[in-house]
């Protein structure tokens, strides 16, 4: 059962002239979760993204964080809020630690203890007295979080996030979201393209099409779990009896010859009675592999074959 969740959108629409950009988006993100947005070019993730922290008016529906109504009590929503929205900005004549104290000026309560947490949180410490101009994009992207965490946030927003880190970068980025959420219940929306990364990054993964929620699933209940029924790979030989003794046991539809030996789709439970099968019929096994949907597959599938961006 979900908590009382940090973020709600109810009917929340975006029109532009007479284009509609958002179309009736609702759904809700509790504390703790990393809730991921995943969708083709123009779908409408970061403009929905824009809407929360207030950079966009919305034309109908409503957004609450904590509570509080972000069209109506502004102020009072954006103060549990950390985010990067499109690319960080910062002033690049700035060394790393000074474009935080600034920051850190606007902010009540930010004290130079926590711009020293928050600096070892992204593992800066080597650079942070380093100007801006001097750094990688992966390294302003991780000064950029650094920002957004200043003030405790309850909510934490990124827009792609892993753009311009490396694949360790991105990694670390990934563990220490997890560890903001596990040991201090920050919950945090992000959008990606990377498919393969929010489907290890996220809890949730909403996908969205010409401005629609089209699913918002557990990530797990969405590329579907090893307890229903799926394709397993039974690497044997020979394969042709193999394929013969599968097709008599599980039935030709289920069944698909493959050079190693055959694929089965079936439920897990009948996994062991194909396996005593095969064997009574002299067909050496060397190994069952579970072919499990990919984030990527589920996502090709609902969108039919939209490219993510």
């Amino acid at each position: 059962m979900m908590s009382e969740p940090i973020v709600s959108l109810r009917n929340v629409t975006k029109r532009i002239g007479r284009k509609t950009i958002i179309d009736n988006v609702s759904f809700d993100v509790p504390k703790g979760e990393i809730f991921g947005f995943l969708g083709p070019n123009g779908a409408g993730k970061t403009t929905t993204i824009r809407m929360m922290v207030g950079l966009m008016s919305i034309t109908s529906g409503t957004i609450t964080i904590q509570g509080k109504n972000v069209a109506k009590e502004f102020e009072q929503a954006i103060r549990h809020v950390g985010g990067i929205v499109e690319n960080p900005e910062m002033y690049k004549f700035l060394s790393g630690y000074h474009n935080l104290v600034h920051y850190a000026r606007m902010v009540p309560g930010v004290t130079t203890e926590r711009i020293r947490e928050v600096v070892e949180l992204v593992k800066l410490e080597d650079r942070i007295h380093d100007k801006v101009k001097k750094y990688s994009l992966g390294m302003r992207q991780r000064l950029g979080v650094a920002q957004a965490l200043l003030h405790r946030p309850s909510l934490l927003i990124l827009d792609e996030p892993t753009n311009g880190l490396d694949p360790a970068g991105i990694r670390e980025l990934r563990d220490y979201l997890r560890q903001l959420t596990r040991e201090e219940g920050i919950t945090v929306i992000v959008s990606s393209h990377l498919l393969s990364e929010m489907e290890l990054m996220c809890d949730r993964v909403a996908i969205m099409m010409s401005g629609k929620i089209v699913d918002v699933k557990p990530t797990r209940e969405l590329i579907g779990s090893h307890d229903q029924a799926a394709s397993y790979l039974i690497e044997a030989s020979p394969a042709e009896r193999a394929f013969a003794a599968a097709v008599e046991f599980a039935g030709a539809s289920a069944v698909k010859a493959v050079p190693e030996g055959v694929e089965v789709t079936a439920d897990r439970d009948q996994v062991p009675d194909i396996l005593a099968h095969l064997m009574r019929t002299d067909v050496r096994i060397y190994g069952v592999t579970p072919m499990r949907q990919s984030l990527e597959d589920r996502f090709l599938e609902i969108t039919g074959g939209e490219r993510v961006g």
